[in-house]
């Protein structure tokens, strides 16, 4: 039994792990890298054949762990690609919208290259397309929280609930080799508790090795005050200065959770009656899937539901799905909230909304979702006087402001919480999915307390267990 590292080592997207054991090449989840320093990864070959892969195992459907897919079916992969149902449906918008981003943003680098006379620079040609996406669909086969699913005579596989996104899973193997059986937790991302949208996230009792996400690792969601006291102060401190608050958000959950508090704040008369556009088409159609799942969703969600207050709708608010929506939006001069991804301002229509207020000082970018390294959310996060935005340089005038709790990721308490759960320490202990100097931290952290034995993996790095 082996587990390969392919991604989210030591920096936190493109999360994917090979496990060999018993017989079965088992692939979990299958995530595109969105750092720049490592788009390159997107693009190089699989380092194990995609049609000698017997099963995807998909934790949940954010383009981190979902959005490298289409390619690997491009190359070859051709089987069971085993989700719960929301993350089923959740994960075809989610690639088609990728795709159309790739596309797009091929084409719109390539008319830049061309204007600039700088021919056939990388990368001119999208990653996979649309009709590549569209060929992942057929391979997705729906499966239940909590219901063992058996791979092979050996392998058995539950999914249990993240609390992250909407049908996000920690998977737990049971895995039986050479006479010995072993437990195995994949802990996906691990959610915050007490969060207004889903479950709480699941714990565990006892693991034989666990693969632990470790975003935040080094620090807790320290925001001075309730996040819709926050929230309702940068709008109106916004409005009052005649500016625009743009927000860069992930289309699947942090986008439907900023419009449950503005609903709110709305409901209860704490911000002002101003447009609010959501310029997204794939959050739209995200939005959607939440009212097919209610009995996924938290009680204060699901109670608003029932009552018959949709808790994503309110007056003033805008779905926008077309290009000409989104570029009418630059044309309005009074205050208005914009909502658009991608959430790391990576690509998408997010960045032509800030390249349109990034300069306007009495406008604010508001950030509510992790910023990975090199990304230009994390740029202009870190405080940078200018940043290159579809390849031109920009003055940051705007005030930049953040709200950490609406991260869908936990806290490094919560995860410390979530490790003391297990009543007994695993064999192997393994930090992914954080950037390197946060997970070293956590590591350091949990080493001192003398309980885990922790590694953190470098990328391509296979152990043997």
């Amino acid at each position: 039994m082996r587990i390969q590292f392919l991604g989210a080592n030591r920096q936190v997207t493109g999360s994917r792990y090979l496990l060999e054991a018993s017989g079965m090449k088992i692939l979990v989840d299958c995530g595109l890298f969105q750092e720049r320093l490592y788009l390159e990864r997107n693009w190089e070959p699989f380092l194990v054949p995609p049609e000698e892969i017997d099963v995807i195992l998909l934790t949940h459907a954010h383009l981190d762990h979902s959005g490298l897919i289409p390619r690997l079916i491009k190359e070859g992969f051709s089987r069971k690609i085993m989700a719960t149902g929301a993350s089923v449906d959740l994960a075809r918008i989610v690639l088609l919208d990728s795709a159309h981003i790739q596309e797009e943003d091929a084409a719109f680098k390539k008319k830049r290259h061309q204007k600039e006379d700088r021919h056939g620079l990388y990368p001119e040609i999208p990653l996979y397309t649309v009709e590549d996406a569209r060929k992942s669909f057929p391979l997705f086969e729906t499966v239940p929280y909590l219901q063992p699913v058996h791979l092979n005579d050996h392998i058995t596989v539950r999914y249990h609930d993240a609390g992250h996104i909407l049908g996000s899973s920690m998977l737990e193997l049971d895995v039986g080799e050479n006479g010995k059986r072993r437990k195995i937790i994949f802990s996906g991302d691990i959610g915050q508790w007490g969060k207004p949208l889903v479950h709480d996230p699941s714990v565990f009792a006892a693991a034989d090795i666990v693969v632990m996400e470790s975003t935040y690792g080094d620090r807790n969601h320290e925001d001075p005050g309730p996040i819709d006291d926050l929230l309702a102060r940068i709008i109106c401190d916004t409005t009052a200065r005649g500016g625009h608050v743009v927000i860069p958000v992930f289309a699947l959950e942090r986008a439907q959770e900023l419009m449950f508090y503005l609903s709110k704040l709305r409901r209860e008369g704490r911000i002002p009656r101003l447009p609010v556009f959501l310029d997204s088409p794939m959050a739209v159609e995200v939005t959607k899937i939440f009212a097919r799942y209610p009995a996924l969703l938290d009680h204060e969600a699901a109670n608003l539901l029932k009552a018959g207050q949709p808790p994503f709708a309110f007056p003033g608010l805008k779905l926008l799905t077309s290009i000409e929506e989104s570029k009418s939006v630059n044309q309005i001069t009074s205050p208005c909230i914009i909502m658009a991804g991608s959430g790391m301002c990576t690509g998408g229509r997010i960045k032509h909304h800030l390249a349109h207020n990034i300069e306007h000082p009495e406008s604010t970018v508001l950030f509510v979702g992790y910023q990975a390294k090199n990304t230009l959310g994390r740029q202009i996060l870190e405080g940078q006087s200018q940043v290159r935005i579809n390849g031109k340089m920009y003055q940051v005038r705007a005030r930049i402001s953040r709200i950490e709790g609406i991260s869908g990721h936990a806290g490094k308490d919560d995860l410390l919480r979530w490790l003391k759960a297990f009543k007994t320490a695993p064999e192997h202990l393994f930090l992914t999915h954080g950037d390197e100097e946060t997970s070293l931290s956590l590591a350091a952290f949990l080493e001192q307390e003398k309980r885990w034995p922790v590694a953190v993996p470098l990328y391509k790095e296979i152990i043997e267990l």
